[in-house]
């Protein structure tokens, strides 16, 4: 069986707010870097610069729910993205 394409994510934990219900952060992954904004009420992800968004937005939005209790400021933290990029 052939193995699946994959890139290793690279995400830090900026700020946390539940009063506001936000989290802020940076996400790199295969030589793209992005900064999010992730509002966990509505569930609302913003990823920006929109190069190469779509390549990791559905991947740190499962990761960001799977893991929001256990983010915290300054942490940083790993996720595999099943894509090769």
């Amino acid at each position: 069986m052939a193995k699946l394409p994959s890139t290793n994510a690279k995400l830090r934990v900026l700020h946390q707010s539940f009063s506001n219900k936000l989290v802020e952060g940076e996400v790199a992954a295969g030589g793209f870097s992005w900064e999010f904004r992730w509002h966990f009420d509505r569930g609302e992800l913003v990823v920006e610069p929109s190069l190469g968004r779509a390549l990791i937005q559905d991947a740190l939005l499962r990761f960001l729910v799977k893991s929001d209790y256990q983010l915290e400021p300054g942490g940083d933290y790993q996720f595999t993205v099943r894509a090769k990029f």
